[in-house]
């Protein structure tokens, strides 16, 4: 990492959260971002989409002010408050770490709070459970869990799909666009999962060092661009995507309509 901080300007204006605004990042001479915009609105879904090396996670982390650009800034609205989900989480089997203990770590919350979250995400039933105990998509809705008790303006979700399998890939993104709904949330997703994140995102930034394309999922699917880095064949299924459900599972794999899980978790986190 090149620096502890990252050139921060705090701005109020609209619904802007959280904007970059000419990012290029050098490491060990070789140009990594190459003068990129970013912008994230309350409410609103980006999904920062690229093939491996293409820079997405060096904006992140100069995003959240972990690394320094040798040019641009970034623009956040006053007070704003960051809740990050990283790509991994090192589990050691041997540390008798509790699911409550790991949400708290650094943090108070009572216990009725805790239990109330995990049942907004379909995760009461692992409260008391080892955290190395879990399984990929329940670790993944803990990780996402601790991420909403701070209240955050804006979640920052780096590839939250990695280790979950298929079946709970679709569910989770949907999750993810419940609380966006529910709370007004910005949303800022890092993911290899196209054919997912097109069905659930607002915005697609399409990344390879410098910003290749970006608009509506629809719109990017057809970018020459687009196309020339995943391919015509990916972006002709994209173009047509869609995912409609009428439920969503909970952790234990079990159906809850719709309508029934937004009434089960109107409390806020």
């Amino acid at each position: 990492m090149r620096g502890a901080k990252t050139r921060m300007v705090t701005e109020g204006k609209g619904d802007t959260l959280i904007e970059a605004r000419g990012l290029s990042v050098r490491l060990s001479g070789r140009l990594i971002l190459d003068n990129v915009d970013l912008r994230v609105s309350r409410g609103e879904i980006v999904t920062l989409v690229g093939l491996n090396g293409s820079g997405k996670s060096t904006l992140v982390r100069t995003i959240l002010g972990l690394m320094t650009p040798d040019s641009g800034n970034v623009v956040r609205a006053p007070g704003l408050r960051i809740g990050f989900s990283p790509q991994h989480i090192d589990r050691d089997p041997t540390l008798p770490i509790t699911v409550a203990r790991f949400l708290t770590l650094g943090t108070r919350a009572p216990r009725s709070r805790l239990q109330t979250l995990l049942g907004e995400i379909g995760a009461s039933a692992v409260l008391d459970s080892p955290l190395a105990e879990l399984s990929g998509g329940e670790l993944h809705r803990v990780v996402l869990a601790r991420a909403l008790l701070r209240q955050p303006d804006l979640l920052v979700l780096d590839e939250p799909l990695a280790g979950v399998d298929v079946s709970s890939q679709s569910e989770l993104y949907r999750l993810i666009a419940d609380v966006r709904d529910r709370y007004g949330y910005g949303v800022l997703l890092v993911s290899h999962e196209l054919h997912v994140v097109m069905a659930a995102t607002d915005t697609v930034v399409c990344l390879n060092r410098h910003v290749c394309c970006t608009g509506h999922p629809r719109s990017v699917a057809r970018d020459p661009q687009f196309v020339s880095l995943f391919g015509k064949h990916v972006a002709e299924t994209l173009a047509v995507y869609t995912h409609h459900h009428d439920h969503r599972h909970d952790v234990a794999g079990e159906p809850v309509p719709v309508d029934e899980a937004k009434r089960s978790s109107s409390v806020g986190p």
